[in-house]
């Protein structure tokens, strides 16, 4: 089974047009259709978002020898 959201065209004498992928193969396929009677036309596309702006700093309170490896902070047993 697979889902498959694309928008598709309702015609004035009711018939519907929609384009599939090319991977689906062609013969009968059970298909459900839901209708969003919200709107007719589609939700503009979001643009994408900027980069995040992220501040850094320089920390002097370790010292230069200092690592964070897993292995440094806990135990043979991982804890």
């Amino acid at each position: 089974m697979r889902t498959i959201e694309t928008t598709a065209v309702v015609t004035s004498d009711g018939k519907l047009a929609i384009t599939l992928p090319s991977d689906i193969t062609p013969g009968e396929h059970r298909v459900v259709v839901v209708i969003d009677t919200n709107g007719t036309s589609p939700s503009p596309k979001r643009l994408p978002k900027p980069p995040l702006r992220l501040a850094s700093w320089k920390w002097e309170a370790w010292p230069e020898e200092s690592t964070f490896r897993r292995e440094d902070m806990y135990g043979d047993d991982g804890r």
